[in-house]
């Protein structure tokens, strides 16, 4: 019997991204290999998405990303909307088995909520599991709705009873290199939103040190053009209340000099893959315990090594002094860039060479069926 599996991608970011989105990013490279599997997959996502299905359930018209940071009161609304037009998918298509989220605490909470009207749910936890410790540490998702860490230094750092009901940890695996005509460059990449923990502040004051051209690729707030922040900026109003436009702003702005720092805003398709394999280096100069990092994945992939912070799965990612180097201050990443000229870049290839999109499918396929056993069927509560 064909499995059906809703995957939802959330309000935020289209499917795939048209530049940053990293769930959206995982979301377009996992769907293509469960559905080569015999998988059904109906994409819960926006309705600019483009992400190719056997069906869509699209709640929200336009990505909302740019709201993802405004205050409770404006923002709140909006996954509440998406997951109601879920729910009531849900309860129409009694064909779904099972439902894999990626929306934090407000897929599982919805999903639970819903009993046996809702298939089980298995949620890929993508973030920082500290954020939510009151959800986290109370959560019951009665054996029905389950979680999946995307690495083992983010399941150590989650509450007991999330680690109860998690069925596994399954790593992020990025999408393979385009093919594209370019060599290797000078500059230094940051792929990344623009946001404090991502650090793209220290990236550039260790570039300017070691004397490396940096380029800060990624959206300020879902803005990715430059010319449209300048211009939003200059009108005033309520974008400076955002937290990522006070911290680019405030910290980042001063430092981009257009020639040895420079934004290049969004950057998507063949222009993020000639920008990233003609990469002298990756710097993920990061603050917080990032738990999957694919902008790292992708750049191990393509042969590119990293120069990164000793924090969250980058260790377990980047292995010192033969893919990149880690480093726990700015004075380490500083002598880490002038170093990287000697990592092979054919081992960054190699580090990544052992996990590919296939296998987090059939990793995942594997986790469905766990999940439908303990919970002993798709609805089993309302038979």
């Amino acid at each position: 019997m064909t499995l059906s599996v809703l995957v939802n991608a959330g309000p935020w970011l289209e499917v795939p991204p048209d530049g940053y989105g990293g769930i959206e990013t995982v979301v377009a490279t996992l769907v293509p290999e469960l559905r080569a599997t015999g998988v059904r997959v109906v994409l819960a996502t926006v309705g600019t998405s483009t992400l190719e299905a056997d069906g869509y359930v699209t709640p929200v018209a336009e990505a909302r990303f740019a709201s993802v940071a405004a205050p409770y009161n404006q923002a709140s609304g909006i996954p509440l909307a998406h997951m109601h037009g879920v729910a009531s998918y849900l309860r129409e298509d009694t064909s779904i088995d099972l439902v894999h989220d990626h929306l934090e605490v407000v897929g599982p909470t919805v999903l639970s909520a819903m009993g046996g009207a809702a298939p089980p749910a298995l949620q890929t936890l993508h973030w920082n599991l500290q954020k939510h410790p009151d959800f986290y540490r109370g959560f019951d998702g009665a054996g029905r709705v389950c979680f999946a860490a995307v690495s083992a230094s983010q399941l150590e750092q989650a509450p007991p009873n999330l680690r109860a009901q998690t069925l596994g940890v399954v790593p992020l695996a990025a999408p393979p290199p385009r093919p594209v005509d370019v060599g290797v460059g000078e500059h230094a990449l940051v792929l990344a939103r623009v946001t404090r923990d991502k650090g793209q502040d220290i990236a550039a004051r260790v570039c300017l040190r070691a004397g490396v051209p940096l380029v800060l690729a990624g959206p300020v707030a879902g803005i990715g053009d430059p010319d449209e922040l300048d211009r939003r900026l200059r009108a005033g109003g309520d974008l400076l209340r955002h937290p990522d436009v006070r911290y680019y702003v405030d910290e980042v702005a001063p430092l981009i000099d257009g020639e040895q720092v420079r934004w290049a805003g969004g950057v998507a398709g063949e222009d993020k893959e000639r920008l990233l394999q003609s990469a002298r280096v990756l710097l993920a100069p990061n603050r917080w315990p990032e738990p999957g990092a694919t902008g790292v994945v992708e750049a191990l992939g393509r042969g590119v090594p990293v120069v990164a912070t000793r924090l969250g799965v980058l260790p377990s990612l980047v292995e010192h002094e033969v893919t990149g180097y880690l480093a726990d201050d700015e004075d380490g990443l500083v002598e880490g860039l002038r170093r990287v000229d000697g990592i092979d870049r054919g081992a960054c290839r190699s580090s990544a060479a052992g996990w590919t999109p296939a296998e987090m499918a059939c990793r995942y396929l594997d986790l469905y069926e766990k999940l439908l056993a303990a919970a002993g069927g798709r609805r089993a509560a309302s038979r």
